[in-house]
């Protein structure tokens, strides 16, 4: 639910919970406002045969990684905790029964020892197999179960060459588990085969597929990637369905959602809004598969008739991996719908239901999977409204009309004395 990703993106900052006042109609259920355990991220290497080609600028595919490992451990955040997996790294016969029991953990997931880690790294050559879902499966295990959103990165140039299991129906094993996992891919190599595979995978996770062709490619993103660990690990994102229509949509508070939208659909979600308070929503969706060029998100904000309250919209050309748009509504300072009276303690006054909608115009490429959905995730937030600063504006025409004559009358006024002089001055110097 990523090639440089717009870093609205990313993800929005509006994960502080609000709490709504007086009884209002069941939410969703929030996620917990504070980080139960530090962000954790897992780096799964391909270390099989194929690694050692030099078709990466020039330098073989395992050096380029080696090289991207040293410099995203450098970059690492002190809070981030970082474990790596390898497979296909140490057996280098023709058992294949067992070249594909051949992955190891080989720095576990800790706050990350920089010279061990690097040294271990250092150590690998290519030499066998490619289990690659032994090797997702295991990973989970090294992650372990909690609270908040765990990463794994696979870095890999070949498809599975040891299926079962085969690794698609691994992620999708460990989506089914509700485990809070996700599993961004990177492949090293053009191949359509490992392509459509590293697709699967991420999809089913709700992760993302990217294609690294450069030693910077491949750096980038696995930056990035657990960059965006750092980022987003503090809000699990619950799980809704959106709905076709707004008056059978999911009832949200503040939080942060997750969700699947299959490509040009609306998708609808409800969130009460109380007098003297302010909705703020975004939405990112995440390109976990090829589109066309030249597509669009956009976030609505409706009345329960349609009517449109504001919108936001972000729109791309095929060069980013995660699109986002992100709006802000306050009833007292929307005028089509009249100013709403401050809360009185003596009455109970019910809260307006705003229509969030979710829209995208994607089209998937030729022989691209359109299921799942994409991933979408929705971040909502309800806080105090920010009074906008007084001052004339359309709706008070008459003050409009009066600045305007006033200042009309002035410049006239001042031109024309400027003029009169200048034409003095003029002819005293002809004569």
């Amino acid at each position: 639910m990523i090639n440089k990703r717009r870093s609205t993106a990313v993800l929005v900052g509006l994960l502080v919970a609000a709490v709504l006042t007086g009884p209002v109609p069941a939410l969703a259920n929030e996620p917990p406002a504070e980080p139960a355990e530090p962000p954790k991220v897992e780096l799964v290497l391909d270390v099989s045969g194929s690694m050692a080609a030099k078709d990466i600028d020039g330098r073989s595919r395992i050096s380029v990684a080696q090289q991207a490992f040293n410099e995203v451990v450098d970059a690492l955040p002190e809070t981030t905790q970082l474990g790596i997996r390898v497979l296909g790294a140490t057996y280098r016969g023709e058992d294949k029964a067992r070249g594909c029991r051949d992955t190891q953990q080989i720095v576990p997931v800790a706050p990350v020892n920089r010279t061990a880690a690097k040294a271990a790294v250092a150590d690998l050559r290519p030499t066998g197999f490619t289990p690659v879902g032994l090797a997702l499966r295991e990973a989970a295990k090294d992650l372990g179960t909690g609270t908040t959103v765990r990463r794994i990165v696979l870095i890999t140039d070949g498809e599975d060459t040891c299926a079962p299991p085969d690794p698609c129906e691994v992620a999708r094993e460990l989506a089914a588990q509700g485990t809070k996992l996700v599993v961004d891919t990177l492949g090293l190599a053009p191949d359509e085969k490992v392509r459509r595979q590293l697709l699967c995978i991420a999809a089913a996770t709700g992760g993302t597929y990217t294609a690294a062709q450069s030693a910077d490619e491949l750096t980038t993103r696995i930056k990035q990637l657990v960059d965006r660990a750092e980022d987003t690990y503090t809000a699990a994102p619950t799980v809704v369905g959106g709905t076709s229509v707004c008056d059978a949509a999911p009832l949200l508070g503040p939080g942060v959602y997750s969700d699947r939208e299959e490509f040009s659909e609306h998708r609808w979600y409800r969130v009460p809004v109380r007098p003297g308070q302010e909705l703020r929503a975004s939405v990112s969706v995440a390109l976990d598969r090829p589109v066309n060029p030249d597509y669009a998100v956009l976030l609505r904000a409706t009345t329960g008739d349609g009517r449109e309250l504001v919108r936001g919209v972000d729109a791309g050309s095929g060069r980013t991996d995660v699109v986002s748009a992100g709006l802000r509504w306050s009833a007292a300072q929307d005028r089509t719908i009249g100013v709403t009276p401050e809360p009185d303690a003596s009455t109970a006054v019910a809260p307006t239901i705003v229509c969030l909608v979710v829209s995208n115009a994607f089209a998937p490429q030729r022989g691209t999977r359109t299921t799942p959905g994409l991933p979408v995730e929705l971040t909502v937030d309800v806080v105090a409204s920010s009074p906008a600063p007084a001052a004339p504006d359309l709706g008070r025409g008459w003050v409009l009309l009066i600045l305007l004559t006033v200042a009309g009358l002035v410049t006239g006024l001042v031109s024309g004395l400027l003029t009169r002089w200048w034409f003095a001055t003029w002819r005293d110097t002809t004569r």
